[in-house]
């Protein structure tokens, strides 16, 4: 077991503010924009090349600069995580949505990933006590009340799609913090690069092909997803995770589903059913629990003061 090179306190919280803000606002604007770019790119293909145009341009920044290049063990590691947060997290969203899942319910949907957090966090050691069980059961029953809804209920696999990609993206953000990784930006430079050469590859093996010149708004949307959504909200999750607590950085998930459904409703044309009323305050409140309680857990800082996590190699 090692420590990570200490945060310098000067500006970090700066820098985790703006992290937030960008997780929070253009993340939660993402998933209307993967509807608009499905319109002329199939999904694993539009995210595909999202990343791989993300991570290039971040790798070229990063070698001008004078970045050190990983190691052969943390470029491994970084690869298997980026390819369990956004093939297996993001790809899956995408495809569900290819199925008929409106943005806004997909975004309520994968907001019970702090709920998720908490369980996998058991895995290693820390299992949720008290008021975080009780989280739990609701955030349950939010998503119970959410396969009501209309897009769910005319897309089973949609619907499945939706429950497991929140799982793979929490298990890849805790067990990856636990992993020797370079430097945020390589982490991130690595990640994006290795899940657009395993979606580009998966794309056209699935059946994927682009058979007619994609509209211009699709042009658009994957411009937006690959500079904003990838280049600097993903940049900002990882590096989140390798400077707060779980809770802090994962708790875009109070923001993104209200943002999601606001874009949907009003750029999107989407319609808003009872399910999706009832169980977006029922998944906010379960988050609320969860990570509230386990802030109450930790050590007594200020909710924006920097933890550094421990890493250790895999095995």
């Amino acid at each position: 077991m090692s420590d990570p090179t200490p945060i310098q306190p000067r500006n970090s919280t700066a820098l985790i503010v703006a992290a937030l803000i960008a997780v929070y606002f253009i993340w939660g604007s993402t998933y209307l924009g993967i509807r608009f770019g499905m319109e002329g790119f199939p999904p694993f293909l539009l995210n595909g090349f999202r990343f791989l145009v993300a991570g290039m341009i971040l790798m070229v920044i990063l070698r001008a600069r004078g970045t050190a290049i990983a190691t052969r063990r943390q470029w491994w590691n970084a690869g298997r995580m980026g390819v369990l947060l956004l093939v297996g997290g993001v790809g899956l969203v995408s495809l569900a949505e290819r199925l008929g899942v409106g943005s806004g319910v997909a975004a309520t949907a994968v907001a019970v990933v702090p709920v998720w957090i908490a369980l996998i966090s058991g895995l290693f050691g820390n299992w949720p006590r008290g008021r975080e069980w009780i989280g739990l059961g609701i955030g349950l029953l939010g998503v119970l009340i959410l396969a009501q809804e209309g897009d769910f209920q005319a897309s089973p696999a949609g619907m499945a799609l939706i429950a497991i990609s929140p799982i793979i993206w929490a298990f890849g953000s805790i067990w990856g913090t636990r992993l020797d990784l370079p430097e945020s930006s390589m982490t991130t430079a690595i990640q994006l690069l290795t899940a657009g050469v395993v979606m580009t590859v998966i794309g056209p093996l699935l059946g994927e092909r682009i058979v007619a010149t994609p509209p211009p708004e699709a042009w658009v949307a994957l411009v937006y997803l690959a500079i904003f959504g990838s280049l600097i909200a993903f940049s900002a999750y990882i590096y989140l995770l390798k400077t707060v607590r779980p809770a802090l950085s994962t708790s875009y998930a109070y923001v993104n589903p209200v943002v999601a459904v606001g874009l949907g409703l009003t750029l999107g044309g989407e319609t808003i059913t009872g399910p999706v009323l009832v169980a977006l305050p029922l998944i906010v409140v379960s988050v609320i629990l969860v990570a509230g309680r386990r802030r109450d857990r930790e050590e007594p800082t200020t909710e924006l003061t920097p933890a550094p996590l421990a890493q250790e190699e895999a095995a």
